[in-house]
């Protein structure tokens, strides 16, 4: 399986070639693109000079910050015209730990959603709050009472999906663009009737940089959630996609 992960950056220059020489160590399978929306702070100079003599690296540049989910569905688009078979979320904050990429993969065997989670057995945070842990479950549990989808860290960032998924939602409908792009994503997927499945990860809060989250993007993610679950939202279109590796085996 060759797979794309994908990273937006603004103004990650403190850790983003880090990152990028990580996951390039960890796992033979993936290349990395880095979208960038015009961080002030010379990321993309610094990716630009990486991409220089490897070729499992690539910079896709943009004007100016667009959001997340503008940032993940061209990042998307670019791995699936070249025709990579698996396509991963990833942050360059070195939240998310690159050790973990080959579970996400190797999980694509058997599902076609595979998120990497803080909230199953296994599971954790590093350096956060009690607050912020406890608003984060909350948010989470929110989802899964109002829209029934079964998984327990649908704000989780740190995921890979199955080119079939993202062909058939497809990503360039989904209409959120802030943090609520996961939620939608993964919303999206379990209603469509592909399987979705978490193992657990590690998450360690960003050592540099400023964290992107903001009351809008909070306040867009309720808005968004309670809209779905009162207009359908709880309901699947199919059970099995046809389209799914696990098409035939039960839930």
């Amino acid at each position: 399986m060759k797979a794309l992960v994908v990273m937006p950056t603004y103004n990650e220059a403190d850790s983003v070639i880090g990152v990028i020489d990580q996951v390039l160590a960890t796992d033979p399978r993936v290349d990395v693109l880095i979208v960038d929306d015009g961080s002030p702070d010379g990321t993309a100079r610094l990716v630009a000079e990486r991409t220089e003599g490897e070729p499992r690296v690539r910079l896709l540049e943009r004007s100016a910050k667009q959001g997340l989910g503008a940032a993940y569905r061209a990042g998307f688009a670019w791995g699936l015209q070249r025709g990579y078979e698996a396509l991963v979320e990833m942050d360059a904050d070195l939240s998310h730990p690159p050790a973990r990429l080959p579970a996400l993969l190797d999980g694509l065997a058997g599902a076609d959603l595979v998120i990497g989670s803080r909230y199953v057995p296994g599971g954790r945070t590093v350096n956060w709050s009690r607050l912020r842990e406890a608003i984060s479950r909350g948010g989470n549990a929110y989802v899964r009472l109002a829209l029934g989808v079964p998984v327990h860290d649908c704000t989780a960032g740190y995921r890979a999906y199955r080119r079939q998924v993202l062909e058939a939602l497809p990503v360039s409908a989904v209409q959120s663009n802030g943090y609520c792009f996961q939620v939608e994503m993964v919303h999206r997927t379990w209603q469509e009737g592909f399987r979705v499945v978490e193992v657990p990860i590690a998450f360690t809060e960003r050592a540099t940089g400023v964290s992107k989250m903001s009351k809008q993007i909070v306040a867009e993610a309720l808005w968004r959630v309670t809209v779905w679950a009162l207009t359908g939202g709880r309901h699947r279109t199919r059970r099995h996609h046809p389209l799914s590796v696990a098409s035939v085996q039960p839930d």
